[in-house]
């Protein structure tokens, strides 16, 4: 059986992922403006595979014969004045997640929710992904400092990342 709490606590990740989404699209934007177009392409996927695992929830809320509850999203608010200050809020936020994700999953374990575990797995697997991706462009925009040309380097090389 599906337990109350587990389908409020995949309610309440719907909406980090959503308002990850958001708040990714929203750099995107911002880089668009700083004709930073590779970081913009790198934020607008990140935005497009938060949506995707918001609507994992969704669908696995309503497989599990729950109803799910969409909760409302506030603005982003993230100025942001260099690439570098973007991941570093990318990562504090993925990081966020992971242990969202991992609460959920602890909870599953204490219900007996063997289903639930199975389907937060893989999202387990994929915020591992999701930190060290957004651990490395800190990594790398630390190292390329105030250098104009190593950070043109860097947006081009974000801007080679595919949505697949």
């Amino acid at each position: 059986m599906f337990h109350p709490s587990i389908e409020d606590a995949m309610n309440n990740q719907i909406k980090m992922e959503l308002t990850s989404a958001y708040a990714y699209l929203a750099m995107s934007a911002q880089f668009e403006e700083q004709s930073l177009t590779g970081f913009a392409k790198w934020m607008r996927i990140q935005s497009e595979e938060e949506l995707g695992h918001a609507m994992k929830f969704f669908d696995f809320i309503h497989d599990r014969n729950g109803r799910a509850v969409l909760q409302a999203i506030e603005e982003p608010r993230l100025e942001i004045a260099t690439p570098l200050q973007a991941f570093e809020k990318s990562l504090a936020q993925e990081r966020k997640v992971s242990a969202s994700i991992n609460a959920i999953y602890a909870l599953a374990v204490r219900e007996g929710d063997f289903a639930s575990q199975s389907f937060l797995n893989w999202f387990v697997n994929e915020q591992v992904e999701e930190e060290k991706n957004a651990e490395q462009a800190v990594d790398h925009l630390r190292m390329a400092g105030d250098n104009a040309a190593a950070l043109l380097i860097l947006d081009r090389e974000m801007g080679e990342r595919s949505g697949d």
